[in-house]
C-alpha cells in the first residue's frame, strides 16, 4: 500500500454514532489508478479527554463479498444463537446519520448537556 493513500480524501462517507464516545466512519477512497477501497475507522474519545483513539481497517474490492458474508454470518450467530432474546433495536434511533441525537419519549433516554456530536472536521487525521 502506498503511504499517500492513507490520508486521501473520501469520495463518499458515512458516519455512525455509537453512543457518546464512539463513532464509526465508512469512507470510500480512490487510488491513483482510479480504483476504490473502503476504510472503516473506529474513533473513541480518550479517557483523559485529550483527543481520540482511532483504529482503521482498509477493505479492498477483492475482499468485499467475503467480508460482508462473514460479518453477516457472525452477527446472525450472535442474534439467533447466542442472544436471541435481546432487543437489537433498543438503541437503533439514538443518533441519526449526521450524528445528531434523537430524543426518546421517556426522560431517562433524553440527551444530556454533555452529549455532544463529534464532527469529523474536528478530528485531526
Amino acid at each position: 500500500m502506498e503511504k499517500d493513500n492513507y490520508n486521501k480524501e473520501s469520495v463518499y462517507s458515512r458516519k455512525v454514532r455509537a453512543g457518546k464516545k464512539r463513532t464509526y466512519f465508512f469512507d470510500v477512497k480512490q487510488t491513483k489508478g482510479d480504483d476504490f477501497y473502503i476504510t472503516l475507522t473506529e474513533s473513541t474519545r480518550r479517557f483523559d479527554g485529550n483527543g481520540y483513539n482511532r483504529h482503521k481497517i482498509f477493505l479492498y474490492k477483492e475482499d468485499f463479498n467475503r467480508f460482508v458474508e462473514n460479518l453477516e454470518d457472525v452477527v446472525n450467530h450472535i442474534k439467533n444463537d447466542l442472544m436471541p432474546n435481546y432487543d437489537y433495536n433498543e438503541f437503533a434511533d439514538r443518533y441519526d446519520d449526521e450524528g445528531n441525537y434523537i430524543p426518546q419519549d421517556d426522560d431517562e433516554n433524553k440527551a444530556s448537556d454533555s452529549d455532544e456530536s463529534i464532527d469529523k472536521e474536528d478530528m485531526s487525521w
